[in-house]
């Protein structure tokens, strides 16, 4: 680091830190909020506690997708924010540091940044998502090792249902067994025991023995009276269900990576449906990670609040900003998708607008004297504050003399 100029270490440092704990704390809420979703799925599926973990881990791509660009945005605000109200953005600029100068080293990060970017949502994130769909197929279809709920009848292959009291050792001693099983003969056997455990067999993978100890069977056959035996132990083999395989990757177009969006949106042997919807998931995915390029001249021209102000109107303009072009990208994908519009027009279109549009508000900041990019905005909300203030104190005396 030593090899950069102080000014440029000084502003990597102001910006590295709040860009840290903007991406921690977005991914964080978004991890919880579908971590408490994922357990009870998991719990409801009878699955181990583990594959909501493995499922978290194939939505860190997603999250990051969209953290990184809200992180990189608000890192560079909140350096920007505090060089102008600390006043040291005032002396860089009377030593003739301009606005270009100081996005040195925010516009290395963003590149950086813009070019991860660009791995996980063309790569990483099509990967993921077909893993994690893969694990909620296999959780549905018990291939993870379901678990027999305890106080509740399970059925097996309609042949068997089974129900257990209460499970120690992590499953592997099971106390108070209740089975029916039908086997190919007509006969219906009942079957309580005092215990049981489940073995597996090496030669037969498909097929598992649940050896029960101190109970009793009854046999009812129809063609013959019914027999009650007793055993102090007996070995009831179960066949475990055929498992379904789960399909290819490709099934859905967010599953493509880049290179096989591009080839079967120009293919000549695929579909129209499909063309337009790989052609608008190419376009979705690339104008998110070249809007990236703008957040730095949004961050600035958000950053600088009014003189002898403080105001944090900015940040929440931001906010909005960039979480609205976000919801009109998805709107746009979806439009392209169906064939309606082409992604030149509802994706790329809005890009232009809004590049457009940061252009103009750093231009304002950054080259028209005491220009603000929302000084109308910051006005009207001043003006709105003071109304409201006098309006509070005029109701607080009404009170007092009433009183």
């Amino acid at each position: 680091m030593k090899f950069l100029p102080a000014i440029d270490r000084y502003i990597l440092r102001l910006t590295l830190v709040p860009m840290g704990a903007v991406f921690l704390i977005a991914a964080s809420l978004l991890i919880l909020d579908k971590m408490l979703k994922l357990f009870d799925f998991v719990a409801s599926e009878g699955g181990p506690i583990g594959v909501v973990f493995r499922m978290l881990a194939n939505l860190l791509p997603e999250y990051a997708s969209l953290a990184i660009p809200l992180g990189l945005m608000l890192g560079i605000l909140f350096a920007f924010r505090k060089l102008a109200t600390t006043s040291e953005l005032d002396v860089m600029r009377a030593v003739g540091l301009s606005y270009t100068r100081l996005l040195r080293m925010p516009y290395a990060i963003t590149l950086v940044l813009a070019a991860l970017n660009l791995v996980i949502v063309g790569y990483l994130q099509p990967l993921s998502r077909y893993w994690y769909e893969q694990l909620e197929f296999e959780l549905r279809s018990g291939a993870l090792g379901a678990s027999i709920k305890v106080g509740e009848f399970t059925t097996l292959q309609d042949k068997m249902a089974l129900r257990i009291e209460q499970s120690r050792e992590d499953g592997r001693r099971l106390i108070g067994i209740f089975a029916r099983v039908n086997s190919p003969r007509g006969e219906v056997l009942t079957i309580s025991a005092r215990e049981g455990r489940f073995l597996a067999l090496k030669e037969n993978p498909d097929t598992i023995i649940l050896r029960l100890t101190d109970g009793q069977i009854i046999q009812d056959d129809p063609k013959q009276t019914a027999r009650v035996l007793s055993f102090t132990r007996h070995d009831l083999p179960i066949d475990l269900p055929a498992l379904e395989k789960f399909r290819q990757r490709g099934g859905k177009e967010r599953e493509y990576i880049l290179p096989e969006l591009m080839k079967i949106g120009w293919s000549k042997d695929a579909t129209k449906q499909m063309k337009d919807e790989t052609r608008a998931s190419l376009s979705y995915r690339l104008v998110e990670v070249v809007m990236m390029m703008m957040l730095p001249l949004l961050a600035v021209a958000l950053a600088i609040p009014p003189k002898r102000s403080t105001s944090s109107l900015g940040l929440f303009v931001s906010i909005v900003m960039v979480v609205a072009y976000h919801k009109i990208n998805e709107y746009g994908q979806a439009v392209a998708a169906l064939g309606r519009l082409s992604p030149a027009v509802i994706l790329w279109g809005p890009f232009v607008l809004f590049a457009a549009l940061i252009v103009w508000m750093y231009w304002r900041v950054a080259y028209v004297p005491g220009g603000q990019a929302i000084g109308a905005l910051e006005k009207f909300t001043g003006n709105l504050g003071k109304r409201l203030m006098k309006l509070v104190r005029r109701r607080s005396g009404t009170a007092a003399e009433t009183a």
